[in-house]
């Protein structure tokens, strides 16, 4: 019924707590569920790590698959993952995303439709150790793209229908930003369950993360203008950006820093694909 997809390039000590969350999910009410956990380019533990578990999925009736490739990359890993996909609905999530019981199977309802149609859950941060990633992270969830809507942060669904709108996914920086492109608001849907990923540690990793994500908008947009027209405005307006002044001065400030930071050469990234950890 539906295939949850995990690319994980050196995911060693996060892969293990995401798969073990899975099988505490609730069963899909429609049929079985398929684990793809695509390692590339892993130098580490991550693949042992994770077939550790192929007889616990087993015990549940669930099959797990795990594909080692040696090419790192993200894109090649969401693309290769589509020659092991056996059920026509698929979930995509991060190897550090936490998900909650029920979250799979609401998914999966929420896409089994005839019509082309996107799916989230409601994403919540982790706490962070340091203090400005915590205030930073209260924040960010406050802004209006995350707090409304289906952002799809970590997590995001996909029916057959709507998977048809694309062969690949090109290889850019953001590509859950291209996947959510491809469907307008009407298309998208939300479900309440939560999950959870931790946000990056640190004032310059906060400017690195934020200004690839900039930089991945700003890719999407160039390439893709007439995906990028169709979507809603994220940003808040000045009224609400008042109101999260008043409601969070300190994380306002933290916010408007990192996100004026993105525009100096300080903290250049590492990579094209900077993660913060």
């Amino acid at each position: 019924m539906i295939s949850v997809v995990i690319p994980a390039n050196n995911e060693e000590g996060y892969i293990g707590p995401c798969l073990d969350l899975l099988l505490q999910s609730e069963p899909p009410s429609k049929g079985p569920m398929q684990v793809v956990v695509v390692a590339n380019g892993c130098t580490d533990a991550t693949v042992p790590e994770a077939r550790a578990r192929t007889q616990a999925f087993a015990a549940k009736g669930w099959q797990l698959d795990v594909l080692d490739l040696e090419e790192g990359g993200k894109v090649h890993a969401l693309n290769a993952s589509d020659a092991a996909i056996i059920h026509s609905l698929r979930v995509y999530i991060d190897a550090d995303i936490h998900v909650t019981p029920p979250l799979i199977a609401q998914l999966a309802d929420a896409l089994d439709r005839p019509e082309p149609t996107y799916a989230g859950g409601r994403p919540q941060i982790r706490r962070a150790r340091s203090f400005v990633s915590e205030r930073y992270a209260r924040f960010w969830e406050k802004l209006p793209f995350m707090a409304r809507g289906v952002p799809g942060c970590g997590v995001y669904g996909v029916n057959v229908a709507g998977r048809a709108r694309w062969e690949t996914i090109p290889k850019v920086i953001a590509d859950d930003t291209f996947v959510r492109y491809q469907f307008q608001a009407h298309e998208m849907r939300g479900v309440p369950a939560t999950y959870s990923w931790p946000i990056t540690e640190g004032f310059a990793n906060l400017v690195r993360v934020r200004r690839r994500q900039d930089e991945g908008l700003d890719e999407i947009r160039s390439g893709w203008p007439d995906l990028a027209a169709r979507m809603d405005p994220t940003a808040p307006d000045t009224g609400e950006k008042l109101q999260l002044l008043l409601r969070d001065p300190v994380g306002f400030v933290l916010y408007a820093s990192v996100a004026l930071t993105v525009k100096t050469p300080f903290f250049r990234n590492k990579s094209r694909w900077h993660r913060g950890r």
